[in-house]
């Protein structure tokens, strides 16, 4: 860990938040580096964690509220930076981006993380499907595609998913044809709108998107 820092924002709810949270970086199968901040207490320490992959035009900073609102119920968060953002760089596959989320699962398992789920966005929630298909069946506990990019075999992904996006989102299609073609356990939420994946943050959709999250990540 590089050092702590200190972020505030403002939830949906209108409350300030903030919370520290410490840089840390580790390494990809493929050899790049990948920058990631850890949200928790005890770092390094929580039963469950869970790894926020970011859309094309956001960054790990971008995960913030939700981190802080990860926290709060207990759960350490690690929002990473892929490679070619921030700092995060190299990899002798550069379009590989789910390597990017292996990695960052293997980093809390390392840590002592005894429940490990991943949560990804558009581009994000892409490699976080593509990542399910990857690992071993117990590594990851739960899986949240906020309006993922589609992959080529989501029959292949492990563990209890989640599939969240707006009625109007241009994936809407991709996603209830990825749903269906996906393994049990799985969900589907539909939500009223048409922002997609991490824009509906910014939209009154923010605080029962949040609470629909954390509510699945603890069931």
């Amino acid at each position: 860990m590089k050092r702590l820092l200190m972020l505030g924002v403002v939830l949906a709810s209108g409350l300030a938040a903030s919370a520290e949270f410490s840089e840390v970086s580790f390494d990809s199968e493929d050899g790049g580096r990948v920058f990631a901040n850890l949200y928790g207490k005890v770092y390094g320490k929580g039963e469950h964690a869970v790894v926020l992959a970011h859309g094309g035009v956001f960054n790990k900073e971008s995960w913030h509220a939700q981190a802080v609102a990860l926290e709060a119920r207990g759960v350490q968060a690690l929002a990473i930076d892929f490679r070619g953002y921030g700092k995060s760089g190299g990899g002798k596959r550069s379009k590989d981006l789910y390597l990017d989320v292996l990695a960052a699962v293997d980093y809390l398992k390392a840590k002592g993380a005894s429940r490990i789920s991943i949560l990804g966005g558009s581009m994000g929630g892409g490699a976080v499907a593509q990542a399910a298909t990857a690992v071993d069946e117990d590594d990851v506990h739960k899986v949240v595609l906020l309006a993922h990019v589609p992959i080529s075999a989501p029959k292949k992904m492990k563990g209890d998913k989640l599939f969240i996006v707006t009625e109007g989102d241009r994936f809407a299609e991709s996603t209830r044809s990825q749903f269906k073609k996906a393994a049990e356990p799985k969900r589907l939420e539909v939500l009223p709108g048409n922002a997609h994946a991490q824009h509906i943050f910014k939209t009154p959709q923010a605080g029962p998107l949040t609470d629909l999250i954390l509510d699945f990540l603890e069931d």
